[in-house]
């Protein structure tokens, strides 16, 4: 099982070759408030001077920190290669295979690096800093070093610090496969503890937290850390380690690290003598050798399941960006007619990606037919717009000088096409939606069927312009076809249509049934000998003549208007009679009835003539026209040789966007391997 750790830092630096973070690798992460004892905590462990020290927050990127343990000949032998003397040596991931003897330099390219990322105002970066140390005298762990806790900010430090602290804090110990290594003073209380309540947070089981009590030597006369290491004050599930650390003296007086060690042990035989065995710096770094190891161990399978989904899922990435252009003219030729098959099966309603959020192609054109286009021809009233004195006006404006016996047919023709004529703007509306439906396909078949596309942002403006170009040329063609359609309806009103004439045919039963029931209401006929308008039936029925009519004019209805003048003034006769409301006599209503009926009744045949014909004109000199002729007008005008280098130049963003899913696809799969080697050699 001591392989394991190994294992997970071979993943490390797989990921680390693509700089991603995607995979949440099991790790230890540094936990604790400034001055705490955290950097001394960590170069016990080394056992080397490394970190930079000094006031205020001097950890300001995450250190993520691979010790790995070489067995002295084969650690020497390696750096024999390298011309380096020496048997522990550090590298560092950003100055790539250089090697670093001397600790000392390695804290110095620490501070470099940080003042490089984060600057030298004291603020903090999450950009981590990536460094390996290769020694006999480790043991193999994986440690995240974090920027200590503050709460107030000093010197030129950010306002903010605390909260960029925490926030940085919280990403790192989010990750459910790391282990929090909280450390804390043991001259502070234990229930004030920052770095485990930051820990209780995001592991409030304790199941990942392991508690670790620095400067035991530096509590006060008479006090002792007893309860606190035996876990009566705060209880953590994964124990408390209890160390001591080198103090400042011990740091200026280049105290090394191992007799630190040594003088750490004595001090605990001392002062703790039964629980000297479990605490110190050497147990601690035993414990979580064996912590990270099981932890490991228990995360494998889940990180085997997310390294396999996310290779499927860069492999299908890494396939939508397509590979690189070798032969263009096939390309090109490819890319079109790809495009021109998806565009048509997009309006058959057969296309690969079907929208599940919207009508799209060619059911929001059926959509436009029938639901959008017939409601509103539907909605449109036979009679809206006329009124009864439009009618009467028709009707005695066709009779000219004479008075008319029947219903002036030129009157119903008049008023018929006036009402036809309604029907040509809800039309071409039609027409209009669908256009801009066919429009809207385009966009449809870059986003979702064509995405090779989008690596040749000039093929695809090209194409767009060309698609646009083909419908603006259809779009009056077709809007001349549909007004023709209207037009053909006006030049001749077939008043012999089948359908109008059985109409007519039931009007006229209705109107002479209606006719005969006046006549059996009338009196008696006057008799011919009696004078003309003399009497009460004589003065109703006379006025057919001058006398009658001047009769009318005298007694005047309300409202009669300057076609009835007052009694008593002359009759100007160059007068025009206007329309006014009034009640109509028994023949106008009748008329009025009858040219109603024939308008609604032949309104309703041309409406259904349209509501049939103008989807079909769409169709056939829009929809099907460019269906049918797309392909070869996207080939005739961008299949030429002197557009090939333009129009496949690919976007500045693709070539790099193809590589790094290539190189991500690459580590994952060697991240697979790995694992694999793992139950290969019954590691796991």
């Amino acid at each position: 099982m001591e392989a394991l750790i190994p294992v997970i830092n071979k993943l490390q630096d797989v990921f680390n070759t693509v700089g991603a973070d995607i995979i949440q690798l099991p790790q230890i992460a540094v936990v604790g408030t400034q001055s705490s004892g955290k950097s001394s905590v960590l170069e016990s462990l080394v056992g080397k001077d490394m970190l930079p020290r000094g006031t205020g927050v001097v950890t300001r990127r995450p250190l993520i920190l691979q010790l790995v343990h070489v067995d002295p000949g084969d650690g020497r032998n390696m750096k024999d290669e390298n011309g380096v003397e020496g048997d522990e040596w550090g590298k560092f991931l950003h100055t790539k295979n250089k090697i670093y003897p001397d600790f000392s330099e390695i804290r110095q390219e620490i501070e470099n690096e940080t003042e490089r990322i984060s600057g030298i105002n004291k603020g903090i970066s999450d950009e981590p800093i990536h460094l390996k140390i290769f020694s006999p005298n480790v043991v193999n762990l994986t440690l995240v070093d974090l920027p200590g806790i503050t709460k107030v900010p000093v010197g030129d430090q950010p306002q903010d610090i605390e909260v960029q602290i925490r926030e940085l804090i919280l990403k790192h110990i989010s990750n459910p496969n790391s282990i929090i290594l909280a450390v804390t003073a043991a001259n502070t209380d234990m229930a004030t503890s920052e770095a485990l309540k930051v820990a209780r947070e995001v592991d409030p089981d304790g199941r990942r937290t392991l508690a670790v009590v620095t400067k035991l030597d530096l509590m006060d006369a008479g006090t002792d850390a007893m309860d606190a290491l035996l876990g009566r004050v705060i209880p953590v599930k994964l124990g408390l380690i209890g160390v001591v650390n080198r103090s400042q003296l011990d740091i200026n007086n280049k105290k090394s690290v191992s007799d630190a060690i040594r003088d750490e042990h004595a001090f605990l035989q001392k002062k703790y003598p039964s629980l000297a065995n479990r605490n110190g710096t050497k147990y601690l770094s035993r414990t979580l050798n064996r912590l990270l190891m099981h932890h490991i161990r228990d995360c494998l399978p889940e990180l085997k399941t997310r390294i396999n989904v996310l290779a499927a899922q860069y492999q299908s990435l890494l396939s939508s960006y397509g590979q690189p252009v070798e032969d263009q003219n096939a390309t090109l030729l490819q890319l079109i007619t790809k495009f021109a098959a998806e565009y048509c099966h997009t309006i058959e309603g057969t296309a690969k990606y079907i929208e599940t959020a919207e009508l799209c192609g060619g059911a929001r054109i059926c959509y436009i037919f029938h639901e959008t286009f017939g409601r509103t021809l539907e909605s449109v009233d036979p009679l809206g717009g006329l009124n009864t004195i439009d009618i009467l006006t028709a009707i005695r404006n066709a009779t000219g000088p004479r008075p008319s016996l029947f219903v002036p047919e030129v009157s119903f023709e008049l008023l018929v096409k006036k009402q036809v004529k309604r029907l040509e703007e809800p039309s071409l509306r039609c027409v209009e939606l669908v256009h801009e439906e066919m429009q809207r396909i385009i966009q449809h078949c870059s986003n979702y069927s064509t995405q090779e596309l989008l690596r040749f942002p000039k093929l695809h403006d090209a194409i767009v312009e060309v698609v646009t170009s083909l419908l603006r040329k259809r779009l009056p063609i077709t809007n001349e076809m549909v007004h023709n359609l209207v037009a053909i309806e006006l030049a001749y009103i077939n008043t012999k249509h089948p359908d109008f004439a059985d109409a007519c045919g039931v009007m006229n039963n209705n109107i002479e049934e209606s006719r005969r029931n006046r006549m059996r209401e009338l009196p008696t006929a006057v008799p011919r000998d009696k004078p003309p308008g003399a009497g009460p039936q004589g003065d109703q029925e006379g006025t057919g003549n001058w006398r009658g009519m001047l009769k009318k004019g005298d007694e005047g209805a309300p409202g009669s208007g300057p076609a009835s003048p007052h009694k008593g003034l002359a009759v100007n006769l160059l007068d025009v009679p206007v329309p006014v409301a009034r009640k109509l006599s028994s023949r106008e209503q009748r008329d009025c009835e009858v040219i109603e009926r024939l308008i609604k009744s032949y309104f309703l045949i041309v409406r259904k003539n349209i509501q049939d014909s103008v989807p079909k004109a769409v169709m056939h000199f829009l929809v099907n026209h460019v269906k049918d002729s797309l392909q070869s007008e996207l080939v005739g005008q961008l299949y030429k040789s002197s557009l090939l280098n333009d129009l496949l130049t690919e976007s500045e963003d693709m070539a790099q966007r193809r590589k790094e899913a290539a190189d991500m696809l690459e580590a994952l799969q060697k991240a697979s391997q790995v694992i694999a080697e793992i139950r290969e050699t019954h590691l796991w």
